[in-house]
């Protein structure tokens, strides 16, 4: 594909379960939330096992746009995590994102992470109005940040929502869960590693009526259970092993 000169490019990474009323105007509010900002652009759209009308719009979109816009057809859901690892082995742009396809992302909220690109190799958007979603969510959102926090050293503010990375950094990392946390999974292990980051404000919307988050189903709270603990003893330990193993080589300080 054809860049403009001095703009990066972007990958979004479109996931859609069902949302034949949501998925065409999720794709709309994505491209005119692009403007001029980026040299090129692609659309990675994943019908994730939809037993609805999703999978033939999204290929109606794609036959009107096919330079921009790419499907991907899973018989069954792979859940964010896993369709998340098919868009970055697709990905051809300079950074990659993932905008959910049931709309509640309005296009007005990518501005802000969109005008962070470049100042880090991540961008990570924070929400300043969480509470939108409810008191419960909320105070669960916080917990669950801490938690991460204190665990693995970190002090940021948000380990979901349309965090924007540099494609290659992506590229070949190690990304094990297919759940929930699969955002927190890579920030981790990116952190961790010493690439650098830029938090910046967004505002939420909040859900539509009669839409509940699927997030707290027991399941998937088994699931980031399992990750959070699996990615502990890889990152962390590891990095202890690793101290000890130097002090050993070294031997008593004289």
């Amino acid at each position: 594909m054809t860049t403009l000169v001095g703009k990066p490019s972007i990958s979004f990474v479109i996931p859609a379960l069902n949302e034949e009323a949501n998925i065409a105007d999720a794709v709309r509010e994505t491209v005119g939330a692009v403007g001029d900002r980026f040299g090129d652009y692609e659309l990675l759209l994943f019908d994730d096992g939809s037993s609805d009308r999703t999978g033939a719009i999204m290929d109606e979109l794609a036959a009107a746009d096919p330079r921009h816009v790419r499907v991907t057809h899973n018989p069954t859901p792979r859940n964010l995590g896993g369709v998340y690892k098919q868009g970055i082995q697709l990905a051809r742009m300079d950074y990659i994102v993932m905008v959910p396809g049931d709309n509640e992302n309005p296009g007005a909220a990518l501005q802000a992470p969109f005008a962070a690109i470049g100042k880090a190799d991540i961008v990570l958007p924070y929400p300043v109005n969480s509470s939108v979603r409810g008191p419960a969510r909320h105070l669960v959102s916080r917990a669950y940040v801490g938690l991460l926090n204190v665990l693995f050293g970190l002090r940021i503010r948000y380990y979901n929502g349309t965090v924007v990375h540099r494609t290659a950094n992506l590229k070949g990392l190690p990304i094990k869960t297919a759940s929930f946390a699969y955002q927190a999974e890579i920030l981790v292990r990116l952190l961790c590693a010493g690439k650098s980051f830029v938090e910046v404000p967004i505002r939420i919307q909040p859900p539509k009526e009669g839409r509940r988050s699927r997030a707290f189903r027991w399941k998937n709270v088994m699931q980031v259970g399992r990750t959070v603990g699996d990615l502990f003893l890889d990152v962390r330990l590891r990095r202890l092993r690793r101290q000890d193993g130097f002090r050993d080589f070294r031997g008593p300080s004289s």
